[in-house]
């Protein structure tokens, strides 16, 4: 291919290679000697060739000789051929930036900085220097991002120059619009071809779509393209390509200084104060709302983004009332219907909010419980079942050890002393489980009557507790000195077993009140505390007297009990499996 380039081997150039051509320009590779060179060869005998062509070389030229600064190729010669003119200059190993490639914003902004430093030495010149080109093809970039500005064939030498005509020159969407419309040539002409050149390149728009940026005001309309830059380089760049030459910098040098401090890159950072949310209903099929909070206090940032449900059927009775949002305080009411979902489960969801923000996902927890099932949950009070047990087993079994040697003494006369005797204390714990029964009641109604004014708060629970307590023990005093006087031997000791028989069932009463406080009814805690009771007796008689009366009457009341015991928690399961049975529809897991 090279036998057809032209021959410029007697100036001393040889033709390495063709680099490009436009409208009857074509641009080479040149050595001489070990230099290497670009040639600008314009042919005249081109059907592209215009005279304003080359008029451009010429002034380009004219331009390039009184130029010397390491961003604009040097101007090394210039001759005419047979068919045209040639410009020689320095040759730059770099790219244009019309040639795809990739820069992080970090890399637009020097690269910016390098065009505006070269502009500043181009505006310093006296006249002023204007280019009126300035497009991604009339820059070039090298490896370690050296910024180069090439093509002055329509520069302007201040604002009188006239020599250019009334032809407005240059590429749309690059071109200055008071260079467009024929007004004044200013110091602030380039910054409009310098902004769009930018735009391209953190935008990706090729030189030829520019227009596609253009909205109905002749704006380029280019920041929702770049959500991730900061506000302030957003800022920069629009100033650099406002209508108006008063509304840009008034020259290279203000620009360059207004970016030097800007960051590129300044994310919105996320904060959510919370990152779980807890919904928990209080009623079946109730709708719990809470509020999810997202802020940015990043300066300079507007944080963006939406909020997105799990992509499952299973989510449906989770209602977002605003999803999208723009700005950095934001607050999203999130409502679950609890309605579709089983009682007395916990729910586990996660939604995930996508925002302009690094990362650009986040997960947000949602737990929901709900409310307990239509069931009640009965539980028996262990505690004082187990002691009642104890305590009618040891009394039982000191209670025989007191009487064994009157019983022995006295044979069926001392029987009948001891059940006599036995019988009575019985008989005066009943009185006075009742007594307590009824001041309990007198106590509490005295409570709710004096709970009705708001200044007073009337503790009758642990009063009612307290009287029945101390009722018990002033009577057990009584009781333990009638026994007193049947004993003969160590009747101190033993008639304290006669007060430990009437607490006993005294204890019986507390323990039915505590079943009754459990939800259970009267009968079923009067039977339940008895059984214990007996249960307890039949193991302190087995014990002490080993007869399997004792045992069998142990084994007889143990029966029922377990049943009473069990029964709670068998119903509970029945009625939460017709609850289940009866609501299939509704969400499990």
């Amino acid at each position: 291919m090279a036998s057809n380039f032209p021959d410029f081997v007697s100036r001393g150039y040889s033709l390495i290679r063709e680099l490009g051509r436009n409208y009857g320009r074509v641009t080479y590779l040149a050595q001489r000697s070990t230099q290497l060179l670009v040639i600008k060869h314009f042919q005249f005998h081109h059907h592209d060739a215009t005279w304003a062509g080359y008029a451009s070389i010429e002034r380009e030229v004219k331009v390039l000789q009184s130029l010397d600064h390491p961003g604009i190729p040097r101007y090394i010669a210039s001759f005419a051929t047979d068919d045209g003119f040639c410009l020689v200059q320095e040759y730059k190993q770099a790219d244009s930036l019309a040639t795809k490639r990739t820069f992080s914003p970090e890399e637009v902004k020097l690269i910016a900085m390098g065009l505006l430093e070269v502009l500043v030495y181009l505006q310093s010149r006296s006249p002023f220097i204007c280019h009126r080109d300035i497009k991604p093809e009339n820059v070039l970039v090298d490896r370690h991002l050296n910024v180069f500005l090439v093509d002055f064939g329509l520069a302007h030498l201040g604002i009188d120059d006239t020599s250019l005509g009334t032809v407005a020159r240059g590429t749309l969407g690059f071109i200055a619009p008071e260079i467009l419309f024929h007004r004044q040539v200013g110091l602030a002409s380039d910054l409009y071809g310098l902004g769009a050149t930018l735009i391209c390149l953190i935008t990706g728009i090729r030189t030829a779509d520019i227009g596609n940026l253009v909205d109905e005001n002749y704006r380029l309309n280019f920041q929702h393209l770049v959500p991730h830059l900061s506000l302030r380089w957003l800022e920069w760049l629009a100033r650099l390509v406002e209508i108006k030459p008063q509304d840009r910098y008034p020259h290279a040098q203000a620009a360059l200084a207004a970016l030097a401090p800007i960051y590129v890159i300044r994310l919105p950072q996320v904060q959510l104060p919370q990152t779980e949310l807890s919904f928990v209903a209080q009623k079946l099929g109730q709708r719990v709302t809470r509020v999810l909070a997202v802020h940015n206090h990043v300066p300079e940032t507007i944080l963006e983004g939406y909020l997105s449900l799990p992509q499952d059927d299973r989510s449906s009775w989770i209602k977002l009332h605003r999803t999208h949002f723009v700005g950095n305080q934001w607050l999203c009411r999130i409502t679950v219907d609890t309605s579709m979902l089983l009682a007395g489960q916990t729910y586990d969801r996660t939604l995930t909010l996508h925002t302009n923000a690094h990362p650009a996902e986040q997960p947000v927890s949602l737990r929901i419980t709900t409310a307990p099932f239509p069931v009640p949950r009965k539980q028996m009070p262990w505690l004082s079942l187990l002691l009642l047990f104890f305590f009618g087993a040891t009394t039982t079994w000191l209670e025989l050890a007191a009487w064994n040697t009157i019983i022995q003494k006295n044979g069926l006369v001392g029987l009948m002393i001891a059940l006599s005797i036995t019988t009575l204390v019985i008989a005066l714990g009943i009185a006075v489980v009742l007594a307590d029964r009824w001041l309990a009641a007198s106590i509490r109604s005295l409570g709710r009557k004096l709970a009705s004014s708001p200044k007073l708060r009337f503790p009758y629970p642990r009063l009612a507790e307290a009287a029945g307590l101390v009722l018990a023990l002033v009577v057990a005093w009584p009781v333990a000195n009638f026994g007193y006087l049947f004993r003969e031997q160590a009747p101190a000791a033993l008639a304290i077993v006669d007060a430990l028989v009437f607490l006993t069932i005294f204890a019986v009463g507390t323990t039915i009140k505590n079943i009754g406080r459990c939800g259970f009814g009267w009968a079923d805690a009067t039977t339940t505390a008895t059984l214990t009771l007996i249960c307890g007796v039949c193991l302190g008689i087995a014990s002490k007297t080993q007869h399997p009366w004792g045992w069998l009457g142990l084994i007889g009341a143990a029966i029922p009990l377990a049943g009473m015991l069990v029964h709670p928690a068998l119903e509970r399961l029945w009625r939460i499996r017709q609850y289940r049975r009866r609501h299939r529809h509704l969400v499990t897991s």
